[in-house]
């Protein structure tokens, strides 16, 4: 990992207009559940979901993840229809009261994913990668949307039974190879990558998948990078703490991220995120002018 490691910019089309990224972006996440593991509850009121919402713009959010169901290790996932009719009224609130705002839907089924781009979404991101649900990749092709591709091994209520990987990084790799095919045979565009740190991986394969980021830029330069690391498990059970004590370990890895060449952050903490891509852009530019 090098500090020198240099940011590629990178385009997203949504709704017909192209969004130019010349900097690391920031996804403020948006948790309108009562179990997630770390802000479940919280959340839940028309104020207090707009109230989140217009903090984490103003604290530099580039893009607001809103997710109704619960993928922590053991949850259990929601039925696509009734996941449909809490998701798209969410969005057409926030689209309502943030008409410029980039709003992503975290959802691995269809319909709602359907649902919710018709009520103003613009951008589908699914922890299964097509796997639960047959119809999600030709969904998103046929939407036009950008799609984030994550790396799972499992459904949120199996995916931590015994997890194993002979060569993480290669059967990762792999894995994206194919369903980016299959992602653009069937018309997509805008197709987005997320190794999936905490979905089907120990503490162990987190790091070593973690310590291989640079090598993704490599593997798959056309895909942008998001990376997913707010105070999940493989931080604080490193340290032995708690999610609710896990945002220094979070600022620590989202900056070892950028460093990688890291093109977009999934948070909880949009604040403490943007100072991080601050910080480590102004290192990296000086880093630049030493050459």
């Amino acid at each position: 990992m090098s500090i020198k490691t240099t940011f590629t910019p990178f385009t997203l089309t949504c709704r017909g207009t192209l969004r130019h990224f010349a900097r690391p972006a920031i996804m403020g996440i948006l948790n309108v559940t009562p179990d997630s593991f770390f802000d479940g509850g919280r959340y839940q009121t028309e104020r207090q979901i707009l109230d989140r919402v217009a903090s984490m713009l103003a604290e530099g959010a580039d893009i607001i993840d809103i997710g109704t169901v619960s993928s922590r290790p053991g949850a259990q996932l929601l039925p696509p229809d009734e996941e449909a009719r809490r998701l798209a009224p969410l969005v057409a609130m926030v689209r309502k009261a943030h008409p410029e705002a980039l709003i992503s839907v975290d959802t691995c089924f269809s319909l709602p994913a359907e649902k919710a781009i018709e009520a103003g979404a613009d951008i589908i991101n699914d922890i299964s990668g097509g796997m639960f649900d047959r119809e999600m990749l030709p969904t998103a092709a046929r939407l036009k949307v950008p799609y984030i591709l994550m790396h799972n091994v499992g459904t949120p209520d199996h995916m931590q039974d015994a997890p194993h990987y002979d060569n993480i990084l290669d059967e990762v790799s792999l894995y994206f190879s194919q369903r980016l095919e299959t992602l653009y045979k069937l018309g997509a565009t805008d197709v987005l990558i997320d190794p999936g740190f905490g979905f089907g991986k120990t503490v162990d394969h987190n790091y070593r998948l973690f310590a291989a980021l640079d090598r993704l830029r490599v593997l798959f330069p056309r895909e942008p990078l998001l990376v997913a690391l707010s105070r999940k498990s493989m931080i604080f059970r490193l340290l032995g703490t708690s999610p609710q004590e896990a945002l220094n370990g979070t600022t620590v890895l989202h900056s070892l991220a950028l460093a990688q060449g890291a093109q977009l952050l999934r948070v909880h903490d949009v604040r403490e995120a943007a100072e991080a891509v601050a910080i480590v852009g102004k290192a990296q530019a000086e880093a630049d002018e030493l050459d």
